[in-house]
């Protein structure tokens, strides 16, 4: 899991995509407080061919990312 919470973009988007460079999980979750970051983590997802999951909680997100 990748906690993102108060970080603004790029910095969320660059966490994903060192975790699925070093990594390559079939699912990763993904916690943001920042609206631009859930558009540009489902963008490089889509990329990299994961479905994405986005879950409203408040004002924070929950991306689950499954391949």
């Amino acid at each position: 899991m990748i906690d993102a919470r108060g970080f603004s973009c790029p910095q969320p988007v660059l966490m994903v995509q060192q975790a699925v460079k070093r990594d390559a999980p079939k699912t990763l979750t993904v916690l943001v407080d920042d609206q631009c970051a859930v558009g540009n983590i489902r963008r490089f997802a889509a990329s990299q061919g994961y479905q994405v999951r986005v879950t409203e909680q408040g004002e924070e997100f929950s991306l689950e990312l499954t391949k």
